[in-house]
């Protein structure tokens, strides 16, 4: 194998060549051009070419977070690893910020009293901020059914939900019952996804919000 000398600065440009150059060879088809940033993004972050074929994206979402972000979104995490990935700079140039209330004592005790996870109480916390909120889910399945729920209750219309998560129980149903839903969403369907997934969307949209 060849070693490449590349400058740090061109390292992340030389990784997306790759990428188009992996794709190519593969003979796979050419990615959504509305969309190649994002899945392009996720299949660095990753090194999983899976994400060329997984990504769901509904109508217009894209354009709604980015509208979101320049009206200074409050973009809510279902994990602090989410919340610590996604660049604060452009958003709170904006005027918006990144929450997680998964470690909140408000949020524990009542998901002990109710006996459900934490993720689902902190979406429901989520639920009564003011102004558009964006939700970037990476691991909790609940979270999903938590906003689902909420939307369907007329507690939470959220501006997009980036719905993520990684793993085997109820994460596929998750998915799917947020794109039944209607909402708008974008989905790794499956059972790939995770917290650095979730926080890699939301800078991909962000880097191209503005320009």
């Amino acid at each position: 194998m060849k070693i490449e000398n590349i400058r740090p600065g061109d390292i992340e440009a030389r990784s997306f060549q790759i990428i188009q150059e992996t794709l190519d060879e593969n003979g796979h088809a050419p990615l959504d051009p509305r969309y190649a940033h994002i899945i392009k993004r996720c299949i660095h972050t990753s090194a999983d070419f899976d994400y060329a074929d997984s990504m769901y994206f509904s109508e217009g979402v894209t354009e709604r977070i980015s509208q979101a972000i320049l009206q200074g979104a409050v973009i809510v995490t279902d994990t602090r690893m989410a919340q610590a990935g996604i660049n604060k700079r452009r958003i709170e140039k904006y005027g918006g910020k990144v929450l997680c209330f998964i470690g909140d004592e408000d949020v524990a005790e009542e998901a002990k009293r109710l006996g459900v996870t934490r993720s689902f109480v902190s979406m429901e916390k989520a639920s009564r901020l003011e102004g558009p909120v964006i939700f970037a889910v990476g691991n909790a399945p609940t979270a999903l059914f938590s906003i689902v729920e909420l939307v369907k209750q007329g507690k939470l219309d959220p501006a997009a939900v980036i719905g993520v998560p990684v793993g085997f129980v109820n994460v596929v149903a998750s998915k799917e019952k947020l794109i039944e839903s209607g909402i708008p969403c974008i989905v790794a369907r499956g059972r790939k996804g995770g917290s650095n997934i979730a926080a890699c969307i939301v800078n991909a949209i962000q880097y191209k919000t503005g320009e």
